[in-house]
């Protein structure tokens, strides 16, 4: 008896929440509003929207810019020494150079700016591939969004029926107890009477029972709250809430009515896995061609210019001399910029290659082992529904057995150990009936996520 109560009150996990008074379907309303991972998930989603709005981004304007202060020793005078034939602005033969050029004679400021402003008008395929490996990206986040939902659905039914099948315990276990204990008061007075055929060996036995159903009241109740606590936080109402569910007591489902055939038809159509995979392929694939189109060069019009200014300078306006400290130019501009490294950009297109082939061998080996999943659990879910109908019968019987017991041995027509027997076959067959719908009620909802139904 012991194992049989201990897998009836252990399906109970702390995993999830709820409010007071909710449904089944209105608990997993609230945790699929509230659950932080899927805000996790959808965060992750707008993360590679991100990415995509980047690709598409780089076919607009691009700005450069750069300024700076810096300063520069200041210098007076033109191109000539002074006092020279010629004077400043000479230049007949006997004219001479300056020489004084890092002659620091006092500092002034140096005022640089240099900008671009460039449109690329051709990047053959780069724009357009990285794009489309982007839009693959976040089906494939979304995909991952669905998944966490579909988990989500899976651990509220876990934990509602778990929390009714450890109420549901907690009840059978207590009537026993109640019952245990009538006929403990009943031994013990034809004990004290004298009469009867019972012995003190039978009140042994029977406050033995009682103790052993007590001990496992409790752990029955423990796993009972737990599961109330569980549910209670994931729907995000606070352990400190009042809860209570709208379900008096577990009961199995209706048995799914779709062939084997078109459940595994369904599967590969709508599991979210299906569709991360084909996104994952289209987007290895537009992220292979992104990388070989890196070979290729980036065509581009746009504006360029600048301007540099010291004060403490003197400009020369000579068109054949550069000062980089004073000087000023706009130009409009058209280019090709080509980046070309031999050695990383075939290995970056090996390793696009290699992530597309191995994502190509997990689709297939998806299609083979999806419809085994699909399989499987139709099976167990077949299997599971069998074990509730034959043990809903031994329950039937089993209590039939333990009340006309019970009602003998009060005649005095039964002994203590024929009663205890009655008693343990009933809490057996009863607690192996509430395991079997929670294992079976479990099974259809798998099956509805292993079949894509729950998103």
């Amino acid at each position: 008896m012991t194992r049989y109560l201990l897998s009836a009150v252990l399906l109970c996990t702390p995993l999830l929440a709820g409010a007071e008074g909710v449904s089944l379907e209105q608990a997993v309303e609230l945790a699929l509003k509230n659950d932080p991972r899927i805000k996790e998930r959808e965060h992750l989603v707008e993360a590679a929207k991100g990415l995509r709005d980047e690709a598409t981004g780089s076919d607009d304007l691009i700005y450069g810019s750069n300024f700076f202060i810096g300063v520069a020793p200041t210098v007076k005078g033109g191109m000539f020494e002074k006092g020279s034939s010629g004077g400043t602005g000479g230049s007949d033969l006997n004219s001479s150079m300056r020489d004084d050029g890092y002659d620091v004679n006092g500092l002034t400021p140096w005022y640089n700016l240099q900008f671009t402003v460039i449109k690329p008008l051709a990047t053959f395929g780069k724009i357009e591939n990285y794009t489309a490996a982007a839009e693959g990206n976040i089906k494939v986040q979304e995909g991952e969004v669905n998944l966490q939902r579909a988990s989500i659905v899976y651990d509220v039914h876990r934990a509602y029926y778990g929390y009714l099948t450890a109420k549901d315990t907690r009840l059978l276990l207590e009537d026993v107890r109640g019952r245990l204990n009538s006929a403990v008061g009943l031994v013990q007075g034809w004990l004290e009477k004298g009469t009867g055929t019972t012995k003190q060996s039978d009140l042994f036995a029977l406050q033995t029972g009682v103790a052993v159903v007590n001990r496992y009241i409790a752990e029955a109740d423990s796993y009972e709250k737990i599961a109330m606590d569980g549910l209670k936080t994931l729907t995000s109402v606070g352990l400190e809430k009042d809860f209570k569910v709208a379900d008096s007591g577990i009961k199995p489902v209706e048995l799914p009515k779709q062939t084997l055939k078109q459940l595994t038809s369904k599967a590969l159509t709508s599991r979210p896995e299906m569709k991360q995979l084909e996104a994952g392929l289209s987007a290895r694939r537009s992220l292979v061609e992104a990388k070989k189109s890196e070979f290729n060069p980036n065509v581009y019009m746009g504006l360029a210019g600048g301007f540099a200014y010291t004060p403490g300078r003197d400009t020369l306006n000579n068109p054949y001399i550069y000062d980089p400290f004073n000087w000023a130019a706009l130009t409009p501009i058209v280019g090709v910029k080509w980046d070309w490294s031999s050695g990383v950009q075939p290995a970056r297109v090996k390793q696009a290659q290699s992530e597309l082939d191995a994502l190509v061998e997990k689709s297939a080996f998806a299609r083979q082992g999806i419809p085994f999943q699909v399989a499987e659990q139709y099976h167990m879910v077949q299997a599971s529904h069998t074990m509730v109908e034959e043990m809903a019968q031994a329950s039937r019987a089993g209590r039939r057995w333990m009340i006309a017991s019970y009602a003998d041995f009060e005649a005095g027509l039964e002994q203590a150990d024929k009663v205890m027997s009655a008693f343990q076959g009933y809490v057996l067959a009863h607690s192996e009936y509430l395991k079997s719908v929670n294992d079976y009620n479990l099974n259809v909802v798998r099956l509805k996520q292993v079949t894509g139904e729950i998103q």
